[in-house]
């Protein structure tokens, strides 16, 4: 069975002919997003998007563009809500495949050339192929990889990326090389005539490497072996610090972007469950949801990193 470099294994078992995107599968029957826990993520984005709006002195359209959006959860969220925009707001998902998306939501597989608002790419990078490296020896090298998983160490590697931001040193240690994943940032934000890019996304900075890395699959909910034959998610964490060198801007976790924007998730008080318990079940219920994307051990633990273009834009001052 033929060896291949990680980067071509992983691009072609998501984005292939016979891929797991390609094919129509959809990041919700796999893993558990922050879309997906219910509305506040998208209150937390039409909060930033108001901003956006507010910094370019109203524009006509407004654009809000989700890449990487999956099934459309995120986009279709927010479009329900672009009543306070008073029309203005052009909302796009971009996919490999078109998800089921309500009327007045466009797609594309495609960037946009140019957007004057708001681009958010959640959970996007890190789908993103990188290549694959260990310490063997005194040489960084190539880790080669078979679509049954059997892997095998390959030719040496030297790479500026690594010297800089993420430089091995012992036995058996091993990289993710994210140049491709910082150029494709530095790609996205530059397409933004005035406004702001968002990446939201779980990653990691120089002092706390994984030493083994992170690359790993996810498959109907659980975590998976990384297996680049199509049939499982392929990821790996995201450097965040490398990815705010090349397009700089305000980095929050999760956590704080949230409280930031004003999404609380307070308990009701206990006399409410007497005089109005369905108002008492219903704010009992947004404060469970508000709790788990807050959770700094779960999704509150990812990365919010903010970068204006030709605009006063802020995460943390309104």
């Amino acid at each position: 069975m033929a060896l291949h470099d990680w980067h071509s294994a992983w691009r072609a078992a998501l984005y292939g002919p016979k891929g797991f995107f390609a094919g129509g599968a959809r990041p919700a029957d796999h893993f558990r997003t922050s879309p997906l826990v219910g509305p506040e993520l998208a209150e937390a984005v039409v909060v930033l998007l108001d901003r956006v709006d507010m910094a370019l002195d109203r524009p006509n359209p407004l654009d809000f563009v989700d890449v990487g959006a999956g099934g459309g959860e995120l986009a279709a969220q927010v479009f329900a809500r672009s009543e306070r925009f008073g029309g203005r707001l052009r909302v796009r998902a971009v996919e490999l495949t078109r998800p089921e998306l309500p009327a007045g939501v466009e797609w594309s597989s495609e960037l946009p050339d140019q957007v004057t608002g708001l681009v958010i790419a959640h959970e996007w990078l890190d789908s993103l192929p990188c290549r694959v490296v260990q310490m063997h020896g005194q040489r960084t090298v190539e880790v080669e990889v078979a679509t049954d998983g059997t892997e095998s160490l390959g030719d040496p590697v030297s790479s500026p990326w690594l010297d800089a931001w993420w430089p091995l040193a012992a036995e058996g240690q091993r990289a993710e090389i994210g140049s491709g994943r910082d150029a494709a940032w530095a790609d996205l934000v530059s397409r933004v005539v005035a406004g702001a890019a968002l990446a939201v996304d779980y990653g990691h900075f120089l002092a706390s490497r994984p030493f083994a890395g992170s690359l790993t699959g996810y498959r109907h909910g659980r975590q998976v072996p990384p297996v680049p034959d199509g049939s499982c998610d392929i990821t790996a964490h995201v450097a965040f610090d490398s990815v705010r060198a090349v397009a700089p801007g305000e980095l929050l976790t999760q956590r704080e972007a949230l409280a930031a924007l004003g999404i609380a998730g307070d308990q009701p008080a206990a006399g409410l469950a007497l005089t109005d318990p369905a108002a008492w079940m219903a704010a009992t219920a947004r404060a469970g949801r508000v709790a788990e994307l807050r959770d700094s051990a779960g999704l509150g633990g990812f990365h919010w990193l903010l970068c204006p273009r030709n605009a006063p834009i802020s995460l943390v001052r309104a």
